[in-house]
């Protein structure tokens, strides 16, 4: 077909929308009928679309097609971007089909709309995905360049088919489409089988008709504006109307604990509805209502129930309560101080069962202690998965029934625990017939750590502690070398190195002084050797917890021995001074006077006694005393062991036999060696402690505690003084209170007694005109 030149200059061809529309209609129908194309007819609406927009058009033939609003520059020559009229035709189709559509839906109800809807929709959303592919060459240039020169309402075809079926049919549709849904989903929820494809079908379509209309040809896709108003609002008041009655009338007829798995089983179901067919965003906002129907709104529920679970020992009830609880903000906090008070309750009422039995006996009181923690802790780890303001109400509650409770209370002091728990560890580390394993007894040194973590005076344990590991080193009573080395190490990594010093210095001490004992055996070798097996233990003051010794007349069977060790230490170390310990030592004894030869172990102050009897058989206390210069209350001690023994008789040693009363023994009173001795051993321990003995340590460790606190609290002042300058009472209170909280808890009239001390020494000085406010002086 030959085309004039003078009206078209560059030889390019003009092609109507007359000329191909009816062609391109009859394609685009066959496309929305569902009936399958060939690619050549696919090519040939393509070329349709492709000719007419690029076909030259007279300026003033088409208004919007020739592009009137030009660019500043471009040239009134050559092809101009044509598509409006070609637009305009797409959308009347698009929205005439939608009419015709519409007629045969809006009669519809219930499945029936939803078959109807969801089988069109995606039928629709496809065929507009096959006419946006025939008329991609009018997305590319047309459109985009109407939609960069900021026209509104033109849309790339695809979601021009989308903007007209939410203009046709969503909005004739979505309340009736949207209620079938909700129907839908209650069935769901009362236990009936559904359709979710339905329910899928119309959720992606909601979703995919939130245009971003500010951006049409953004690639930033859907806004969720369509399926957040028309579908989730009204979904989510469904679902709190549904739980609100749903938990009330089933809370009337069942057990809070069946409420929980009901709670929780419900709760899974709608997470699991969110990844079946609801848009992933409706899933913290649909959680939250739900959360709050079915939890928050029962929580003073729970709280009752809490309890009951915790006297029943409902572990599983109680970790599912907690798993319920903790989806609400702030909802822990109630059960923490259930916890925190049923633990503490159930720790004192397990003291109490055994208070008579306790008070005597370490053993059981640190395992009363430690079957309540572990118990609860076991609780802590598996229901509550170790939460931590859960672990922390655990530590309190042990921290307050430990250091007050019946046992403390009797004797009016929280310092009881540490003492117990320091003998219960001698009972574990001392020499016996029922000493364990030592993997065993690694263990329950772990154990005792538990409770050490809990207790405030922990300078109390120290003291008592060092005090027993003392006498275990000196009398060679260490069950494990290892084990002793390996609590010591435990000690250090929970309180410092300072809490251990002295302790590890101690052993330090028996370790020079097995050396020493080698050099003087040596030394005896080479000089004259004594008649008697002697050995010494050399101890550095400071380290050991050992007080003077009293006044005492050594033995003359003794006194080589001393004289000889005591040159030779002086030769080695001048300036040094020994001060002997003759309470601490002791010795064998080998009888000759009984029908059988017996080996006695005797402290040294039985020994100087039992001497005594190889001069004469009898004497009056009085005698003994003068021979010996032992106390007189340690010597009727030491007799009546002997006398217990009956190594010696005496007028009254049948009621020394049955009494312990100092008062039974007078100075006058005649003790003799008793020849009829008989034991079935022939090795005899006679060394027991003496009652008196034990309680006056007692007393003075107990002083001596009382002494160093207030050296340490004095010492704690003095540095925050230096550091600070100038402080008021309040925050120095505070302060002390917090730098010594680790070791124990001061006594506030006890911290101001400090005070005034220090001010005495001039450490510190009130600031005159300033109420209750210090100062240092340097």
């Amino acid at each position: 077909m030959s085309v004039s030149r003078g009206s078209n200059p560059h030889g390019l061809k003009q092609i109507g929308l007359d000329q191909i529309w009816d062609d391109l209609k009859s394609g685009i129908e066959h496309v929305y009928e569902r009936q399958s194309m060939l690619r050549t007819r696919y090519m040939e609406l393509y070329t349709h679309v492709y000719n007419y927009c690029t076909s030259v058009h007279q300026s003033g033939n088409q208004s919007r097609g020739s592009g009137n609003s030009r660019k500043k520059g471009q040239s009134s020559g050559g092809a101009q971007f044509v598509g409006l009229e070609l637009y305009k035709r797409l959308r009347d189709f698009l929205k005439n089909y939608l009419v015709t559509l519409l007629e045969d839906g809006q009669d519809r109800m219930d499945e029936g709309i939803l078959q109807f809807y969801t089988q069109q929709w995606e039928e629709y959303q496809f065929s507009s995905k096959v006419l946006d592919g025939v008329c991609a060459y009018l997305n590319r240039h047309w459109v985009r360049r109407e939609c960069d020169e900021g026209r509104k309402g033109i849309y790339e075809i695809y979601s021009l088919a989308l903007v007209t079926w939410r203009d046709q049919l969503f909005k004739a549709l979505n309340k009736q489409v949207t209620n079938a849904v909700l129907k839908l989903i209650e069935k769901e929820r009362n236990g009936e089988t559904i359709n979710t494809r339905l329910v899928s079908g119309v959720i992606n379509c909601y979703v995919a008709l939130g245009l971003n209309e500010e951006e049409p040809t953004s690639s930033k896709g859907s806004t969720l504006g369509v399926y957040k108003q028309s579908f989730e609002s009204q979904f989510l008041e469904d679902t709190e109307r549904f739980y609100t009655r749903e938990s009330s009338e089933f809370l009337c007829q069942n057990p809070m604990t069946e409420y929980m798995k009901k709670a929780e089983a419900r709760l899974m179901e709608e997470q699991r509805r969110v990844q079946v067919y609801l848009h992933e965003s409706t899933h913290d906002s649909l959680a939250k209502v739900c959360e709050n129907v079915l939890i928050s709104k029962h929580l003073e529920m729970f709280h009752s129930e809490f309890q009951n679970l915790l006297n029943d020992d409902k572990n599983d009830d109680l970790g599912r309560m907690y798993s319920l609880v903790s989806r609400i903000q702030d909802g822990l906090g109630e059960l923490k101080s259930l916890l925190e008070a049923h633990i503490q309750q159930q720790g004192q009422s397990a003291i109490d069962k055994c208070v008579d039995s306790a008070s005597n006996d370490p053993k059981m009181y640190v395992q009363t202690i430690l079957d309540v923690h572990k118990k609860y802790n076991a609780l802590v780890m598996t229901a509550f998965i170790n939460d931590s303001g859960f672990v922390a109400a655990l530590d309190k509650a042990c921290g307050k029934f430990i250091n007050n409770n019946s046992v403390t209370k009797a004797v009016n002091s929280s310092s009881k625990s540490p003492e117990l728990l320091a003998k219960y560890c001698d009972l574990l580390l001392k020499k016996s017939s029922k000493n364990p394993e030592e993997a065993e007894l690694e263990d329950t040194l772990n154990q005792v750590m538990i409770v050490f973590k809990y207790i405030e005076d922990k300078d109390v344990f120290q003291k008592f502690y060092s005090k027993m590991l003392a006498k275990r080193l000196v009398q060679h009573m260490s069950a494990s070398d290892d084990a002793e080395a390996s609590m010591i190490s435990k000690l250090k990594q929970a309180c410092g190195f300072e809490y251990t010093s002295k302790l590890q210095r101690m052993f330090q001490d028996i370790g020079l002084s097995k050396d020493l004992n080698e050099q003087f055996k040596k030394h005896l070798q080479d000089a004259l050797p004594l008649d008697i097996d002697f050995s010494i233990q050399v101890l550095s003051s400071g380290s050991w917890p050992f007080q003077q010794s009293c006044t005492f007349t050594l033995p003359q069977e003794l006194e080589r021995s001393f004289e000889r060790f005591s040159s030779f230490y002086s030769a080695q170390h001048s300036g040094r001074k020994l001060n002997w310990l003759y309470q601490m030592s002791k010795g064998e004894i080998v009888t000759n006077c009984f029908k059988n030869r017996y080996t006695l172990q005797a402290s040294t102050f039985q020994m100087a006694v039992l001497l005594q009897y190889n001069q004469s058989d009898s004497y009056t206390i009085q005698q003994l005393q003068d021979s010996t210069q032992i106390k007189m209350d340690v010597l009727t001690q030491v007799v009546q062991i002997l006398l217990k023994s009956r190594l010696l008789s005496g007028g009254q040693s049948e009621e020394a036999e049955h009494e312990d009363n100092i008062g039974n023994l007078q100075p006058n009173a005649v003790v003799s060696l008793y020849h009829g001795y008989k034991n079935k051993k022939l090795r005899v321990n006679i060394n027991v402690p003496m009652k008196t003995e034990v309680k006056i340590e007692q007393e003075n460790t107990h002083k001596h505690i009382e002494e160093d606190r207030k050296l340490l609290i004095q010492a704690a002042i003095v540095r925050i003084m230096k550091m600070r300058k100038v402080l008021k009472h309040q925050q120095l209170l505070g302060e002390v209170l917090t730098q010594l909280s680790s070791r124990f808890k001061p006594k506030v009239p006890v911290i101001k007694k400090c005070i005034d001390i220090l001010i005495e020494k001039e450490y510190l000085e009130r600031v005159e005109g300033q109420k209750d406010t210090y100062s240092y002086l340097a």
